[in-house]
């Protein structure tokens, strides 16, 4: 059994160790929270049963734990400065065995370490079972999800280091643009100027998986609400922006009109 509550506690108790007043943590606790609300609402829109809802929370209170020690250490998101994921993974199921801290049973595990592991990669990448595969999916879109809200309520300075106008004068480099003409989410260590992790935000709608979270985001307006937050002072990203728009919106359009493929 799953008592996501209890966890959740645990959880709050973890974070004691690190500055609640930080800028970037306070960012990630009320991110972790958002994308428990967001997985839970994918599940509801899916008609997931109870255990299966408990467990996609449970996968989404903890798919960041690495995060806040990569802040704790180096103040940063980059990538290239701490891979996250795989610190949580070992986190959780390394010597420590920290997930017997939320969870007593042993029974998930290998769905927990696999989605978490896998939430923040490029892809999911193959040798998944269809359930474990199925909530890999699941946290990959609800973290995606809640960080539209991210990208729309935090402060330009928290997330770029620079302000809108600065990162709306500058260029998306071309290789960046190759991706979205792709159709492609943005490899992270592709991106060299500020308006190229700004695209990646937008980017990252062609790595939605089910129809279901394509449908929120497009009650939701994120693609033209996260485009238009920044003033675009080069004209020729101003136009690129724009077609970036309208490709997320259409490829979003055809995801949410696809059939879901039930859990095995």
């Amino acid at each position: 059994m799953i008592d996501l509550l209890y966890a959740q506690r645990i959880f709050d108790q973890y974070l004691d160790q690190f500055c609640r007043e930080d800028e970037k943590i306070k960012l990630k606790i009320v991110h972790t929270q958002g994308v428990i609300r967001c997985a839970g609402e994918i599940s509801a829109r899916m008609g997931l049963g109870a255990g299966e809802r408990e467990l996609a929370g449970l996968i989404a209170l903890l798919h960041d734990i690495g995060r806040f020690e990569q802040l704790k250490r180096f103040d940063s998101f980059e990538p290239s400065v701490m891979d996250h994921a795989a610190y949580g993974v070992e986190l959780l199921f390394g010597e420590r065995k920290m997930i017997r801290d939320f969870i007593k049973e042993d029974t998930w595990d290998h769905i927990i370490c696999e989605a978490i592991a896998r939430h923040s990669s490029y892809d999911i990448g193959d040798g998944l079972s269809p359930r474990a595969l199925f909530h890999a999916r699941m946290i990959r879109d609800a973290d995606k999800l809640d960080n539209c809200r991210v990208k729309l309520e935090d402060k330009i300075e928290v997330l770029l280091g620079c302000s809108p106008e600065v990162a709306g004068s500058q260029a998306i480099s071309p290789e960046i643009w190759q991706e979205c003409l792709d159709r492609k989410s943005i490899h992270s260590e592709k991106r060299r100027t500020k308006m190229d992790y700004w695209v990646s935000y937008i980017a990252y709608f062609f790595d939605i998986n089910f129809p279901e979270t394509a449908k929120i985001i497009l009650d939701e307006q994120y693609v033209q609400k996260i485009t238009e937050r920044i003033p675009y002072g080069c004209k020729d990203t101003a136009q690129k922006m724009e077609m970036l728009c309208h490709m997320a919106i259409g490829w979003l359009e055809k995801l949410a009109m696809t059939k879901r493929d039930d859990i095995q």
